[in-house]
Order: structure tokens, then C-alpha cells, then sequence
């Protein structure tokens, strides 16, 4: 439940309309192949509850989460859907699986064993999909193991392997040569199982022709954040505005903050925001003399963090923004300002920007 306005630290506006939007425009990169929403960490964020749906209306129908608690989540909310579970199997949890229609991600020997053992047991093919490695070396069977698994053709497994699939590592940086690589591996590993759907493309991946194959995967493109080097983003689907609690008066040469990391260079107005790092704005956003940390628009202007971000507090250099009280409002994404500006100053990635907004804000979901 979102806390009322009324008494939340800043306000988080949703924009599902434009999700739905990103997802469209997604889907259209690659003509003739699925497009898949992948909705793990609540939806990057965003709440699983109500990005699942407001994709399932837009046309979505095939969902990848991390947990297999997020996939029951998912089921409640789009009781449809097709929902595969990334992280490997859950295997203390294996009747979850048949209970709610919910396919596993095997990307190991053991899982595979455990998990047609588990469809031998109950006397029923459940659907999977097999996550082989192409050059990401995390999850994923190798080519030899794969070759194992699929020499006594997939009609004879004990499970149906609905889907192949593998992960990019280096998709997001154009002309990466590993990117070449897994492409030639996975088509190498798709010949194994003639018949079998197969997914590549991750949210960089759909703008690659030869990595788009049934089923687009993407993730952090579906949420306005950047997903190929040197290419704009989609719509942002989040914007972050926060009250103004005070306006005081600095002299030049005055700090501002812990550790007093910041100096004020003239006589200034800081503005102090009802955010901090509790609320998943970053520590490292702040502003050193030595490095200007994230912006914040006040009044239309860009304006400058003064010292570090607080847990519950920052401090914004307004001595440029004209008239600015306390009840005012700041905007720190929107405007312009957009969830990776925010990451190079916290150097960090957009990921983990959207990743880490808190629940302290009151939750505004628009369409």
C-alpha cells in the first residue's frame, strides 16, 4: 500500500502507460518474434503488481522473474501469463512449480536431473527452458553438457524444453566481439534441439538482427533507462519529486553536510529535501569540492548538490534558482533529468538507480 502523500518523504510518479509504450517499441525491433517483459526486483522497482498487468493488457504474455516467490506474486497478478523462473531451481519448493503453471530456468546438470526426476514422479512433462553459456560464464550448461542433454533427441527428455536460451555479457557496448561470439555459439547450440524456441536478445539484443530469434527478453529498456551505449533511452517510466523542508543561508566558506565535504565558493541558498540514501538515492550522488554530484531541477534550473546525500536528507545549491521556500517542490528524475545522470554521479548504472528506490515515497501509478 503506498503511504499517503501527506506523509511521505517525496512522491514517486509511475508511468505505466509508458512501459507499456517501451514494451511496443521493443516488440516492433523484432518482427516475427515474441516479446517478453522481464519483471524481476518488483519490475526493476517499478511493483511487479501493477507492471505485470499493465503489460499483459498491452499484448505481453511470456514473463521472466529472478524468484520463485516473485513468480507467485506474478501469478496472482496476470493468472495467464507465462512465467519462467531465472535463477536456477528452487528445489526445495519443486510442487510449486507444477501447482502454479510456473517453468523453471535449468541452467545446470543437477537442475536438469532433479527436475525431470521431479517429472518422472508426478507423471507429468512439465515445460522449462534450458539456459545454455555462450561466454557470460555465470548460468548455463556448456556446449558439452548440452550436447549430452540433447543426444537422445528432446521427445525422449522426462521434461519439454519450451524455450533455449542464453545471456548476453557485453551486448549494451556496440561492436564488443564477445557479443559476435555468443551469437555464433548460441545459433551452434540451437542446432542440438531442432524444433526448440530460442532467446538471445536481452534489451541491447533487440536492436541485433541476428541475436532476436523467437523470443525477445528485454529488461531494463522496458523501464527508461539506457541500454546501448550511445543510444537515447526509451520513455522514462519514473519521475522522483521531493518537498522542500528548509532554505537557509550559507556564507562563502561555510560546509555543507557530513565530513564537511563541500565548501560553498560565494554566499549561498541550500535547499535541504525530505530524500536521503534510506530512500535509495544514492550516497555517491552527492557533491565533494572535488567532484559535482547528481542535479536537481528547482524553479526550471539545474542546481547542484551540496555535500554528501544524507540518509534521510540532502542539500541542493538553489543560489541560482531564483525565489525558492520551504513547501516547494524539487524534481531529482524528470524534467530532464534522467535516471542515468543520477548513476554517472553516483557512479553506478541506471540498473541500480531503478533498483534501489525505496517505499518511503508515496507511489503515484499514472497510465
Amino acid at each position: 500500500m503506498s503511504i499517503p502523500v501527506s506523509e511521505a518523504g517525496a512522491v514517486l510518479t509511475i508511468d505505466l502507460g509508458a512501459l507499456a509504450r517501451n514494451w511496443q517499441a521493443l516488440g516492433a525491433m523484432g518482427p516475427g518474434a515474441e516479446c517478453s517483459a522481464v519483471v524481476k526486483a518488483d519490475a526493476y522497482g517499478l511493483g511487479i503488481e501493477q507492471a505485470g498487468p499493465a503489460l499483459a493488457k498491452a499484448g505481453c504474455r511470456t514473463f521472466f522473474v529472478a524468484h520463485l516467490s516473485e513468480a507467485r506474486r506474478l501469478r496472482a497478478a496476470v493468472p495467464s501469463a507465462t512465467i519462467y523462473v531465472l535463477n536456477g531451481l528452487f528445489g526445495e519448493a519443486l510442487e510449486t512449480y507444477a501447482a502454479l503453471d510456473i517453468r523453471p530456468v535449468l541452467g545446470c546438470r543437477e537442475d536438469v536431473e532433479r527436475f525431470a526426476a521431479f517429472c518422472e514422479t508426478i507423471g507429468r512433462r512439465l515445460p522449462a527452458a534450458v539456459h545454455v553459456d555462450t561466454g557470460m560464464n555465470r548460468l548455463g550448461l556448456d556446449l558439452a553438457e548440452a550436447a549430452l542433454l540433447a543426444e537422445p533427441g528432446t521427445a525422449a527428455l522426462a521434461f519439454e524444453p519450451a524455450l533455449l536460451m542464453s545471456h548476453f555479457a557485453c551486448a549494451d557496448e556496440p561492436g564488443h566481439p564477445l557479443t559476435t561470439r555468443q551469437i555464433d555459439r548460441f545459433a551452434q547450440m540451437r542446432g542440438l534441439f531442432p524444433g526448440v524456441p530460442g532467446s538471445l536478445a536481452n534489451s541491447a539484443g533487440c536492436t541485433l538482427a541476428p541475436a532476436r530469434h523467437d523470443l525477445l527478453r528485454p529488461g531494463v529498456a522496458l523501464y527508461g533507462a539506457r541500454f546501448v551505449a550511445g543510444r537515447e533511452p526509451l520513455e522514462p517510466a519514473v519521475r522522483l519529486e521531493a518537498p522542500i523542508v528548509q532554505v537557509r543561508g550559507v556564507r562563502a566558506g561555510d560546509t555543507v553536510g557530513y565530513g564537511a565535504a563541500w565548501t560553498a565558493p560565494r554566499p549561498s541558498r541550500i535547499a535541504v529535501l525530505s530524500v536521503g540514501y534510506a530512500d535509495g538515492y544514492l550516497r555517491q550522488a552527492g557533491s565533494t569540492d572535488r567532484k559535482t554530484g547528481a542535479p536537481v531541477r528547482v524553479n526550471g534550473v539545474i542546481c547542484p548538490l551540496a555535500g554528501r546525500v544524507s540518509m534521510d536528507l540532502l542539500a541542493v545549491d538553489v543560489t541560482d534558482a531564483g525565489a525558492v521556500e520551504a513547501g516547494g517542490m524539487a524534481t531529482l528524475i524528470g524534467d530532464g533529468i534522467g535516471l542515468d545522470d543520477v548513476a554517472e554521479a553516483a557512479g553506478t548504472i541506471g540498473y541500480e538507480i531503478l533498483t534501489s528506490l525505496g517505499r518511503r515515497y508515496h507511489r503515484r501509478y499514472v497510465d
